[in-house]
């Protein structure tokens, strides 16, 4: 028998000051049963980071021709690609011929990922938007899953606050570069 994907009923209160979007997000997340937690959560956070009109998880975190999540334009044009953990430079060659705009939030350690990518060809390299999210964050934030999740998120100049239960996690999105 196959297994199943887990659902998530989430609530999140955004404010990130430095793009500018306030908003009350109420949606429901999928937790496939290859994904690991902290992969989840990663997806979760880029998701939230990069909110706006026309963003949405793709079909499936396994579909190689769609990007884990993604904003489209009001034709269905990808406008942004977003990867998550560590894709390899085939991957990101692919996506930056698709979408004008590729970002990718990586919660694992990137060093030895981003020597790999400097010396891969790919296409338009010194556009990819790279971000590594604080590991303790993402670790903080899987002791903390449930199937019904709350909590506000607060982001301004690269920094994470998290209200949750009562809580107040803190950390960082750094930006990492190829070379």
């Amino acid at each position: 028998m196959a297994l199943t994907s887990t659902m998530y009923a989430l609530q999140v209160q955004l404010a990130h000051v430095d793009r500018g979007v306030y908003e009350s997000l109420d949606f429901r997340m999928a937790m496939h049963p290859s994904e690991s937690p902290e992969y989840f959560v990663a997806r979760l956070l880029a998701y939230c980071l990069e909110y706006r009109e026309g963003i949405a998880f793709s079909k499936g975190v396994s579909d190689p021709d769609e990007p884990t999540v993604s904003v489209r334009d009001l034709t269905g044009t990808i406008t942004t690609w977003i990867e998550i953990g560590v894709p390899d430079a085939a991957r990101l060659h692919k996506a930056s011929k698709a979408a004008p705009r590729v970002v990718v939030y990586t919660h694992k350690e990137p060093r030895v990922w981003l020597t790999q990518l400097a010396s891969a060809r790919i296409h338009k390299a010194d556009q990819l938007e790279l971000w590594a999210l604080d590991r303790d964050l993402v670790d903080e934030l899987v002791a903390r899953l449930d199937r019904r999740l709350r909590f506000e998120l607060s982001v301004t100049d690269g920094a994470l606050y998290v209200n949750i239960d009562g809580a107040t996690l803190t950390g960082q999105v750094e930006r990492l570069t190829l070379g």
